[in-house]
């Protein structure tokens, strides 16, 4: 019968062997992704930790930076009105901007599959994400000036409203001073007796620049000889470039104005009749009646500024178009990343509702829009937190009398900063604001990130 013996291995010296504790390699992971970590970790910290919180801290200061004064700082932030100006207007980019930018890149992402020219299309709208959001604010700038000679839109808007318009403009012009013209106290030029009819009444004026006439301008010539029942004449500048020519007569290479408004009153001061002078300056009203003496007047409307367009860089319209430079830049950037969502999406969803049925408005509604959501709602959040920062466009676009009515937290805070408050302790405390309003939709964003990634 054998019996079996069990047999126990000593180590030398008669200790138990040690093994390592289970959490050894834990450690080890651990102090090497510290070891990697370390570089972004002092970035971090340089650069976004500690401005945060000495920010929070400089707040607690008067401009000096002596004189510790608590929350002082706060209330004067929630008093001041230019800081409500700030927060209202940042508010108006939070509804209008990220909005537009969302709603018109998801219609370019959309259109780009049913166009044969994609790929320029894009090239075209993404484009002004290339520029530097200084330059664009020069370029929008340029564009909207008020002046027509150098802002294009308003040029654009005045050439059309002189297309369709039958008057013309001519601001200054005055009679000459041995003219046997007046000038009545609402600004109309009058003949200063009265004009029968079958008479002529010439309208020689100075005070222009031949520069400024009108291209359709052509040299004056005396008008026809009137029939019974008409009053003719010719309305000119009576200057001739360089000196020369006989003052109140036509010659010379003395220039008709065009689109003077000519007009008959009687005696009670009513309107009878009227007519606009021709390219040469001439002019032909038929009178009611065959006979009679009348006052012929230029109205003063001939002599106004005339229609010069709109005041885009005024307070009212600045912000718009500071907006609207905004959105020029950015909906490129949001038709990108719809589109790269939209390129994910299973198409065989589409293909069958369109097989069950369904037209394009509905496929878009029910399929393609709910399957973009995701992507929607990240672009639309990053929009807002970039708006809610935005600096560039707004301190850039609007003139120096405007910026007060188009300011935003970022430029106030410049502004109180730097730009002539030269109190730090004040723009610190805008800053941490601005802070405290961008910090829900960061955590909002990250968030996102996470359940997309879990997923």
């Amino acid at each position: 019968m054998s019996t079996s013996h069990t047999v126990r291995v000593t180590p030398r010296g008669g200790e138990s062997a040690k093994r390592p504790p289970h959490h050894a390699p834990g450690r080890r992971r651990l102090i090497t992704a510290l070891i990697f970590m370390a570089p972004a970790l002092v970035l971090l910290g340089v650069l976004v930790a500690y401005p945060v919180v000495y920010s929070l801290w400089r707040s607690m200061f008067d401009a000096s930076g002596v004189n510790f004064i608590g929350g002082q700082n706060y209330v004067t932030m929630f008093t001041d009105p230019a800081t409500f100006i700030s927060i209202r207007n940042n508010i108006i980019w939070v509804i209008v901007a990220p909005v537009t930018c969302t709603v018109l890149g998801l219609i370019f992402a959309v259109l780009m599959n049913r166009i044969k020219w994609a790929t320029a299309f894009k090239l075209i709208v993404f484009m002004p994400m290339a520029i530097s959001m200084v330059a664009s604010g020069v370029i929008f700038r340029t564009l909207f000036q008020e002046d027509p000679n150098l802002g294009a839109v308003n040029a654009g808007l005045v050439a059309v409203h002189d297309a369709f318009s039958p008057g013309a403009s001519y601001p200054g012009a005055r009679p000459g001073s041995d003219s046997t013209l007046t000038v009545a106290s609402d600004g109309e030029i009058q003949s200063q007796a009265t004009v029968a009819v079958g008479s002529v009444q010439n309208f020689p004026l100075v005070g222009l620049q031949t520069s400024t006439l009108p291209g359709t301008a052509k040299p004056a010539v005396a008008a026809e000889t009137p029939a019974a029942n008409q009053i003719t004449g010719t309305v000119w500048l009576d200057f001739v470039p360089g000196g020369g020519g006989t003052p109140g007569t036509i010659g010379d290479g003395k220039m008709g104005l065009p689109g003077v408004t000519v007009e008959v009153v009687d005696t009670h001061g009513a309107v009878v009749a009227s007519a606009v002078a021709a390219d040469d300056g001439t002019y032909t009203i038929n009178s009611p009646t065959s006979s009679g003496s009348y006052i012929v007047t230029l109205p003063a409307s001939n002599f106004s500024q005339g229609y010069s367009g709109i005041s885009w860089l005024g307070p009212t319209l600045v912000t718009a178009v500071i907006i609207l430079s905004y959105v020029w830049i950015w909906a490129g950037f949001s038709m990108v990343m719809i589109a790269s969502g939209l390129s994910a999406m299973d198409i065989s969803l589409q293909e069958a509702a369109r097989v069950d049925g369904a037209n394009e408005w509905q496929v878009f509604r029910r399929i393609t829009a709910p399957l973009l959501m995701p992507v929607l709602i990240v672009v639309f959040i990053t929009l807002i937190i970039n708006v809610l920062k935005i600096f560039d466009l707004v301190y850039v676009i609007p003139p120096g009398s405007s910026l007060p009515d188009a300011t935003v937290i970022a430029v106030q805070l410049w502004t109180v900063s730097f730009g002539g408050g030269n109190d730090q302790g004040l723009g610190s405390a805008l800053a941490i604001l601005l802070l405290v309003l961008v910090l829900p939709f960061m955590i909002i964003n990250v968030r996102r990130f996470k359940m997309e990634r879990e997923q």
